[in-house]
């Protein structure tokens, strides 16, 4: 009897355990993922592809050829970095790095891939042309934009690129993607209000006063999505910081106070709409109390839109491991993922595997501190991106 795709990865799962394990303990962040890449290389070379390094600086690429022959090639992208949180698991295999963690599972990402790698080079039965791509920087939302201005695709041309994300929540065993949009655009703002500061006490009538101004701004900015978009619009407006002043001397009005938050959409219109009246209300109401405001603004990576024809393909090689029943459709969400960029310029799909929950359907969802890449998850993700391979690059060119 023929053994699976997913049987044959599975007898060497336990390295691929091992890999994602060492990658979890070694984190390294944006730009940084030296090692990582250099196992990466490693590896590959190994399972004789051919390998191109320092690509968007810290990026990996791995070509392998199929045993058929055939024009068509296709991009499969994982994301290598971790975050600056200090993580909270005590098992073996938690982070070394003081303050870093891969609590969003690209090390499980990585792993998958190397995977699928490792299985493709040894069947390689297609036609045509495979690149994996392995992508640093992705949670500064830049990674994919330095390949790509790095000659990504004149140098590794695809007709189409694939890229994976786990799902805590999401049971082992199911994927979900859609056609259109499926994530957000991702974007930082930021304010800084400037006044002349003053005595809090004896003479605040001297002073032009910047936390008046931060109070009625922090209130305004949440009627920008309800009052300047239709209700039905997906969009989201958010403070995450805001400083001024000193601690020690609260009888001293700060001259000067700092917001920063985050704008997430779906269309460049709801992006253009929600950057004008930021701007707009900082400096009508700074005026009004005789203050000055100065506003920064950070497009960090679009939103994420599956090309409708694509789906299908990605859909049908998961179902081909699972079965139709555990391929869903998963609902358009306010995260951000830079591998918009790469869908910008080639056709494909963003899909989503699932990273399990507790019996209880309690799980820790990534970018908290007890997160974990859920191993159960790796062979069944190498032979999604194998399986992937085999529907897009048939015997046929297409």
């Amino acid at each position: 009897m023929r053994q699976s795709m997913l049987e044959a990865i599975k007898e060497f799962e336990p390295e691929l355990v091992a890999i994602r394990r060492d990658i979890h303990e070694h984190p390294e962040t944006r730009f940084e993922e030296v090692r990582t890449a250099a196992l990466v290389a490693s590896k590959l070379r190994e399972w004789g592809l051919t390998v191109e390094e320092g690509i968007g600086k810290t990026g990996v690429v791995g070509t392998l050829q199929g045993r058929r022959p055939g024009q068509r090639a296709i991009g499969l992208r994982a994301d290598m970095d971790a975050l600056f949180i200090q993580e909270e698991n005590d098992f073996p295999h938690a982070s070394k790095v003081p303050g870093k963690m891969h609590a969003c599972g690209h090390d499980g990402h990585t792993t998958m891939l190397l995977g699928a790698a490792k299985y493709l080079a040894r069947n390689p039965d297609f036609a045509g042309t495979v690149h994996f791509i392995f992508q640093p920087a992705e949670e500064a939302g830049t990674g994919a934009a330095a390949m790509i201005a790095d000659g990504l695709f004149d140098r590794f041309p695809v007709d189409a690129v694939y890229g994976m994300h786990n799902t805590p929540g999401l049971p082992v065993g199911q994927f979900a993607t859609r056609p259109g949009p499926i994530l957000a655009g991702a974007d930082f703002w930021g304010v800084t209000f400037t006044g002349t500061g003053g005595h809090g006490g004896s003479a605040p009538h001297l002073a032009t006063d910047v936390t008046v101004v931060l109070g009625h701004f922090l209130l305004a900015v949440h009627t920008i999505l309800p009052r300047n978009l239709k209700p039905t619009e997906p969009a989201a407006l958010s403070v995450g910081h805001v400083s001024g002043g000193t601690y020690g001397s609260p009888n001293v009005m700060p001259a000067r106070v700092v917001v920063r938050g985050t704008a997430r959409y779906f269309r460049p219109e709801a992006q253009a709409v929600i950057r004008q009246r930021l701007e707009e209300l900082a400096r009508t109401l700074a005026a009004a109390h005789g203050c000055e405001a100065e506003l920064t603004y950070e497009a960090l990576c679009p939103p994420t839109v599956n090309a409708p024809e694509k789906v299908p393909v990605a859909n049908a090689a998961a179902a081909a491991l699972v079965g139709q029943q555990a391929v869903g459709d998963f609902p358009m969400s306010t995260g951000g993922e830079d591998f918009a960029f790469m869908l910008q310029q080639k056709p494909g799909v963003f899909m989503r595997i699932g990273n399990g929950a507790n019996a209880d359907g309690s799980f820790h969802n990534v970018h908290t501190p007890k997160y974990d890449f859920n191993d159960d998850t790796l062979a069944l993700g190498a032979a999604y991106w194998a399986s992937l391979v085999q529907q897009e690059l048939s015997l046929e060119d297409r």
